[in-house]
């Protein structure tokens, strides 16, 4: 007869347990050595009992299998990870597509073409947005112009006032002149008076002149002559 199947479950009796344990340990690190020899493989095995105690065997070292095991099971959750994204991407990269044929479908159904196919609730729809859309470049185009009149009245506000001021400077500035001009005056005339009243002063004495008849000169030349 051979052996009934054993029920693979929790053994109860611990000295069962504990014996269980020892015979399949070993055998499970015997198959692992094997495995390790006739194959070439790198095999380590781990086990620890129910009373915490460690059992091990590596084929070559412990350290060398654990580090190998450590950096290929980042490798394969780099790779997953990788390949998540690419997945994720690619279901970004259809909807994004979509989303830019619909777009482009309704760009184009804005501009009167490709209306084909429309119902009567959807040519509403597409004139409602319409209205919508013109409606708010309106008020746009509005908010622009009033915005430039705003700024236009303030530049004339600000040649205005510019103005004003250039208007006193130059109100200043005739004033000035006419004020330079007066003095200018009186100085020419103190000047022209100076000069004449100069003149009379250095002008040269004239000869004085003999003004007595012929007739008087000869009575004195008699008399001169008669008291010789």
């Amino acid at each position: 007869m051979g052996r009934g199947k054993i029920v693979i479950r929790r053994i109860d009796n611990s000295t069962s347990r504990q014996v269980t344990f020892s015979k399949r340990r070993n055998g499970l690190l015997k198959k692992a050595k094997e495995l390790a020899i006739l194959c070439d493989a790198e095999v380590g095995v781990i086990i620890f009992s129910s009373t915490g105690k460690l059992h091990e065997f590596a084929s070559s070292s412990m350290k060398i299998v654990t580090e190998r095991y450590n950096k290929v099971k980042e490798e394969h959750h780099q790779l997953l990870n990788l390949s998540s994204q690419a997945k994720f991407w690619q279901g970004e990269a259809i909807q994004l597509r979509q989303q830019l044929q619909y777009l482009q479908q309704s760009h184009r159904q804005l501009l009167g073409e490709e209306l084909f196919g429309l119902n009567i609730n959807e040519l509403q729809n597409l004139e409602t947005q319409l209205e919508k859309s013109l409606k708010g470049v309106r008020i746009k185009k509005e908010q622009g112009l009033t915005n430039e009149v705003k700024e236009l009245q303030h530049k004339g506000n600000l040649v205005a006032h510019e103005n004003k001021e250039l208007h006193k400077s130059l109100n200043l500035l005739l004033q000035e002149h006419a004020e330079l001009k007066e003095k200018a005056y009186q100085l020419h005339s103190n000047n022209n008076e100076l000069h004449a009243h100069i003149s009379l002063q250095l002008s040269q004495p004239q000869p004085q002149r003999n003004y007595l008849p012929t007739e008087t000169m000869k009575l004195g030349l008699q008399l001169n002559s008669k008291t010789c």
